[in-house]
């Protein structure tokens, strides 16, 4: 038997200490890199010269046309068009029924709702004109509205909302808050 001067825990000890002091000091912890591993990335697709179509139900809907659109895919999906958008709405038979313009809009995908501001117009085949200076757009009900300023045009009516409407994508139905304006009325006293 062979008598060392230490023991194989102490040998032990010592080896596991001097593992435990080389890997504390190989560390190093850069701000700018564990920064960037734990930062949030926002992941964006960006696309020019858009033109896309919407159909449900095998039919088409929608027109869109826009020079840029942005893709974001954060917290929430949405896709951005920054330097305008303009819609043109078909009915049943795929005739242009109306046609939205917008300086900017906001599409959010997961709720099939449009945010668009900034010299929001739509106008209808008939000549119909909607004017806002923000509108939500619901896909799945097919509806226009806002809290915001509006006024509405048309044949024999001039109707301004102090606080906000809900229309129909073709604007037969126009519901306005406060309304305020004027509307030619038949003799029985029903609007024309």
């Amino acid at each position: 038997m062979i008598n060392y001067p230490f023991s194989i825990k102490s040998l032990i000890t010592a080896a596991a200490f001097f593992t435990g002091c080389c890997l504390l000091l190989s560390c190093e912890n850069d701000e700018k890199k564990v920064k960037e591993w734990t930062e949030n990335k926002v992941m964006k697709e960006e696309v020019t010269g858009v033109e896309s179509y919407l159909s449900q139900d095998g039919k088409m809907r929608a027109k869109l046309t826009s020079p840029l659109m942005l893709r974001v895919m954060a917290d929430t999906v949405y896709v951005e068009f920054p330097k305008s958008i303009h819609v043109d709405f078909y009915n049943d038979s795929a005739v242009i029924e109306s046609k939205l313009d917008s300086k900017y809009a906001k599409y959010f995908e997961n709720l099939n709702k449009v945010y668009l501001r900034d010299s929001v117009v739509v106008i209808t085949m008939k000549g119909d004109t909607l004017k806002s200076p923000d509108l939500w757009w619901d896909q799945n009900t097919k509806m226009f509205y806002t809290e915001k300023y509006a006024t509405y045009h048309g044949i024999g009516k001039q109707i301004y909302g102090g606080k906000g409407l809900t229309a129909t994508q073709d604007l037969s139905s126009v519901i306005f808050n406060q309304p305020t304006g004027t509307v030619q009325v038949s003799e029985e006293g029903f609007p024309k």
